[in-house]
């Protein structure tokens, strides 16, 4: 595991809400904080409404988490692209984050946060 990563129990209530809706709830979130970069609240799959998520082509590499695939979430009003990521399989020393969802957080669209 690379050094600068670090991922711990996110503690509290976590929520994801988009296009007026709560798609997922959690007191099991993790958070994972990589260097400089804001931290990231994953969620575990269980705690998700996965009938707002749909499976997108897109798939990016990260050399320290591995290959990640992505959703994109589906509202009443429009699809919001490639807004959630998962590692389905995480390198070791980030294998925790495995059946998880982390989602974008744009203040317009998808909303994480603490409650």
């Amino acid at each position: 595991m690379a050094e600068h990563i670090k991922v711990r129990p996110a503690g509290g209530t976590w929520v994801v809400r988009a296009g007026g809706a709560v798609i997922a709830e959690s007191d099991d979130a993790l958070e994972l904080t990589e260097g400089d970069y804001p931290s990231v609240i994953y969620f575990p799959r269980e705690d998700i409404a996965m009938a707002f998520l749909e499976e997108s082509s897109h798939s990016s590499h990260c050399p320290y988490k591995g290959e990640a695939g992505y959703f994109s979430i589906i509202t009443k009003s429009k699809t919001l692209k490639d807004a959630a990521w998962t590692y389905e399989a995480p390198k070791d020393g980030v294998t925790e984050i495995a059946g998880h969802v982390a989602f974008y957080n744009s203040a317009d669209e998808v909303t994480v946060e603490q409650v």
